[in-house]
């Protein structure tokens, strides 16, 4: 006669550990209660030792701006998977009130996140050893280019505008190094902007539009008030724009 094999359930005091490809959100839980009562199993002490060690994995996972992977954060977590959202909810708390940051989900289907920051822009102005300033100069230009075209523009009308404040794509600029690199690789990993092949294009044509980032760190409107100081005109002097971002930043504007 065969016996059932029992399948031993954790104790009281046991945790469950949680695979990483299992459906799990990091922000959320279907049962608040249990995961209540699964941080108070956990001393004050680990806790808010885990929430410091996890705002420095994502401080330093964010320096190369590439989106942080929901994997990479469970594992980072190992046992204590059963209190992630209670760690990132505290560890966000901490990276706003610390640094300025926000973790922010820019893609429900793979779960990847970004932090983005909160700071004015007079703020950031302030940090001018920021070595990744002219970076961000550099895309802002980028960024008005493909807003002023109706969020949309082709490479070739990139380069061209690069070409005349004298960065060439197709030298090596003595502080962006490789431009091309920076505008098709690196700005394109980190979120800031996306870029897509033209269909029966030969030779390839590639087209430009705002990636998921940019959109969390700044707004149309921003982006026409700079290119209102640059061109030295009011932002009403361009009327589709203009009602654009003021739709933008008031949605209610739409009804």
């Amino acid at each position: 006669m065969s016996q059932k094999k029992r399948t031993k359930r954790p104790g009281p005091s046991q945790v469950e550990p949680m695979d990483v490809d299992e459906e799990y959100t990091l922000t959320q839980t279907p049962s608040s209660s249990q995961l209540q009562r699964n941080v108070q199993r956990r001393p004050p002490s680990q806790m808010e030792a885990r929430v410091n060690e996890l705002v420095r994995f994502l401080l330093v996972k964010d320096q190369k701006k590439i989106p942080i992977k929901r994997a990479d954060i469970l594992k980072h977590l190992k046992d204590y998977r059963d209190v992630c959202p209670e760690l990132l909810n505290r560890a966000n708390q901490t990276l706003q009130q610390v640094f300025g940051l926000e973790l922010v989900e820019i893609d429900p289907k793979s779960h990847a996140f970004i932090l983005v920051n909160k700071l004015a822009p007079l703020e950031r102005e302030n940090c001018k050893e920021d070595e990744n300033i002219p970076k961000m100069g550099l895309l802002t230009i980028i960024l008005s280019l493909i807003f002023m075209k109706g969020n949309v523009v082709k490479e070739a009308a990139v380069w061209e505008v690069l070409r005349r404040l004298r960065v060439d794509p197709g030298e090596k600029h003595k502080i962006f190094g490789d431009v091309k690199k920076l505008v098709t690789d690196e700005f394109v990993k980190q979120k800031y902007l996306e870029v897509n092949r033209l269909p029966h294009t030969e030779p390839p044509e590639f087209e430009f539009r705002w990636g998921p980032r940019a959109a969390k760190e700044t707004s149309k409107k921003q982006i026409l008030q700079f290119v209102a100081k640059i061109q030295g005109k009011d932002p009403t002097f361009w009327t589709s724009q203009y009602n654009e971002a003021e739709t933008e930043a008031n949605p209610a504007r739409r009804h």
